[in-house]
């Protein structure tokens, strides 16, 4: 094998649960040219993987975009693309890469079953397994070892970063109260109350994170903390692995940051409602997940259907959360 495709093209955790199966496939070819097709809000974190030949950008969803992305695929001939996101959309993309081979998942593996008689090699990975697991099966559908699973980030720091993580107290912990979904996010008020018991049970400052359109989200948390939490700068997703790589612990609902901290050995604490930490969680044995998955009666959806008192995610109170923050440290201490 010379070129090889790989179609994942968002979001950012399942890019993250993507990397260990692409670097086993690199470690299998190790000569291989592998190139990544991506949506454009994710091309920074795939800027950090070293062995990358090239990644392409699909830059939006719009015909135009598809054929742009076409174009400048069909003439690299690719052997084998190989689709680990399991759409309709990302199995066109790798069927139109013009690859002699278009390698997926089996219908009950994927999302959109339609997409199956896009590929000419289907692989059945088994139901009920971490993302990481399944996408390692398709890989060693390929001829991968799949016993290792690896995250190789380098590390790029901003200015801002360096600078902020100078002055920064330590040690810290991360703090990340926003979510893409609405129904991921624990109630601020909680996130600066574990933020004050941090600092008096064992001495850890918090970092609060913030995304776009979550600044006053942050701020509400460093601001009811009572001092013991400070807003992080304006971070992009290689400060966000810089940052992370200099903390002591998180604690943060099913995003794409936990998977990132996680991916650089931050011990996690995660909080996890209308998702299953089974499929999505945290993957070392070390890492606590608290789950209200089997009381959630919406189940991979944006928006909760109950009303404020009886959502999942409010179930879980601030010393359940510090309770699992004792265990993690001293599993870490352990260490």
């Amino acid at each position: 094998m010379t070129r090889l495709l790989v179609v994942r093209l968002g979001s950012l955790g399942d890019l993250v649960h993507a990397l260990p199966a692409v670097t086993a496939l690199h470690r299998a070819f190790p000569a291989a040219e592998i190139d990544w097709l991506v949506e454009a809000p994710h091309r920074e974190f795939l800027s950090l993987v070293p062995f990358l030949h090239a990644i392409v950008v699909v830059r939006d969803r719009s015909a135009s975009a598809w054929l742009a992305a076409r174009r400048e695929l069909r003439p690299r001939r690719y052997d084998v693309a190989i689709d680990f996101q399991g759409l309709l959309k990302s199995a066109a993309l790798a069927r139109l890469s013009g690859a002699t081979r278009v390698v997926g998942f089996d219908r009950a593996a994927l999302r959109e079953p339609m997409a199956a008689p896009l590929y000419t090699e289907r692989v059945a990975t088994g139901e009920g397994r971490h993302v990481i697991q399944k996408n390692l099966g398709l890989a060693a559908a390929l001829g991968a070892a799949t016993d290792r699973i690896e995250f190789p980030l380098s590390e790029v720091r901003s200015v801002r970063i360096s600078d902020f993580l100078a002055r920064a107290p330590r040690p810290f912990a991360l703090l990340n109260p926003g979510a893409a979904w609405p129904n991921k996010r624990w109630p601020p008020e909680r996130f600066a109350h574990v933020a004050r018991e941090l600092v008096a049970r064992h001495g850890l400052a918090s970092v609060v994170l913030w995304g776009p359109g979550e600044a006053d989200l942050a701020a509400s948390v460093a601001a009811a903390s009572g001092g013991a939490a400070t807003v992080a700068p304006e971070t992009g997703l290689a400060d966000l692995v810089a940052l992370a790589r200099a903390a002591s612990l998180m604690i943060s609902g099913d995003t794409g940051p936990t998977h990132i901290a996680a991916a650089v050995g931050v011990p996690i604490v995660s909080l996890f409602g209308p998702t299953t930490p089974v499929r999505n969680g945290p993957w070392d044995p070390d890492d606590l997940a608290i789950s209200r998955y089997d009381r959630c009666d919406c189940h991979y959806e944006r928006r909760c259907r109950r009303n404020s008192d009886t959502w999942c995610l409010a179930t879980i109170d601030v010393d359940e959360v510090l309770q699992a923050v004792n265990v993690r440290l001293a599993r870490r201490s352990a260490r």
